[in-house]
C-alpha cells in the first residue's frame, strides 16, 4: 500500500517538477516474473527508473539504507522498506549467495526484480562491466530480462550533490525482453554466465548511444530551460527526497573500487 501511495504522491510531484521521459515501457511484461537490468548513474535512478513502470518494482538495496541513525536514518529506512526494497549485504561470499536466493524468491512470487548488473553506481557516467549475478538470476528463474538505460541522470544529480540540476531532464529507456529460458535448469559455468551477462549489458550500451529517440547524448546534453520554481505542494516530497539523499551521503563508504569501463 505504501509503495503505491508513494508512487502516486511523490511520483506525481517528480513528474510535474522534473518532467522525466520514458521510452519502451510497453516492453515490460504486465504479468509474471521479470528482471529489470539497468545501468546505474545516480541516486535518482531509484526514483526515475521504476516511475513509469505500471508494476511494483522490487530492488535489492544496499543494507546501509536501512541501518542509519537519527531522524534521517529513520526516514531512509521507512522509505526504502515501504517502497518494497530489500536490504542487501554487499560484503561478498555468503552474503552474495544470500542476495541471489532473495532475488530468486522475489521472482518465484511473480514480481518484478530491479537490479544494477554493474554492482554499484558509475563514478563517471560510463558503463562498466556487469557482474554475473544477473545471469544467474535469469538462468535459475527462467524470467525474461528487460535491459534498461538511464539517460542524463548523471548530469541531473552528479556524484557528491544533493540538489538536482534541473537543466537536465532524467529519462529511462526499456529495451526488448531477452529470453534465457533455454538455459533454465542447467548448471551454468562461469563462461556461460559471462556470455549472458555481456548479452544483457550490450542493449543497455546501445540504448544510451541510440539516435532513434529524441534524447541527446550524455556528453552533449543542452539546458532544457530555466530552473523552474518549485510549487509549495512539491516541497514536502522534495524535502523527503533530500533527506533520503543526505542519509545516503552520510553512510557512503570512503573506499574506492576502481573498475574497467566498457568502450562506448
Amino acid at each position: 500500500m505504501f509503495y503505491w501511495l508513494t508512487k502516486y504522491t511523490l511520483g506525481m510531484t517528480l513528474k510535474i517538477v522534473f518532467r522525466p521521459r520514458a521510452w519502451g515501457v510497453k516492453n515490460v511484461p504486465r504479468r509474471g516474473p521479470v528482471i529489470l537490468a539497468s545501468n546505474h548513474l545516480s541516486f535518482s535512478d531509484h526514483f526515475f527508473g521504476p516511475l513509469p513502470v505500471p508494476r511494483k518494482v522490487i530492488f535489492l538495496a544496499k543494507s546501509e539504507y536501512f541501518t542509519g541513525r537519527g531522524l534521517k536514518g529513520l526516514i531512509s529506512k521507512a522509505f526504502f522498506t515501504g517502497a518494497g526494497q530489500i536490504p542487501l549485504d554487499r560484503a561478498g561470499g555468503p552474503a552474495s549467495e544470500q542476495a541471489i536466493r532473495t532475488g530468486l524468491s522475489v521472482l518465484a512470487a511473480g514480481h518484478v526484480l530491479g537490479i544494477y548488473p554493474e554492482g554499484t553506481r558509475s563514478p563517471d557516467g560510463r558503463l562498466y562491466r556487469g557482474k554475473t549475478g544477473v545471469a544467474r538470476l535469469a538462468v535459475e528463474s527462467g524470467a525474461p530480462v528487460v535491459p534498461c538505460a538511464m539517460i542524463d541522470t548523471f548530469q541531473f544529480q552528479p556524484p557528491g550533490t544533493i540538489w538536482p540540476n534541473t537543466r537536465f531532464r532524467p529519462g529511462v529507456r526499456f529495451g526488448e525482453p531477452l529470453d534465457f529460458s533455454r538455459y533454465h535448469g542447467q548448471e551454468a559455468d562461469g563462461q556461460l554466465l559471462r556470455t549472458i551477462t555481456d548479452e544483457i549489458i550490450s542493449p543497455t550500451r546501445s540504448c544510451r548511444r541510440s539516435r532513434s529517440f529524441p534524447v541527446r547524448s550524455t556528453s552533449t546534453s543542452t539546458p532544457a530551460g530555466p530552473r523552474p520554481s518549485w510549487p509549495p505542494a512539491a516541497r514536502p516530497a522534495l524535502a523527503a527526497m533530500t533527506a533520503i539523499v543526505a542519509t545516503k551521503f552520510s553512510l557512503r563508504s570512503r573506499r574506492s573500487h576502481p573498475r574497467r569501463a566498457l568502450a562506448h
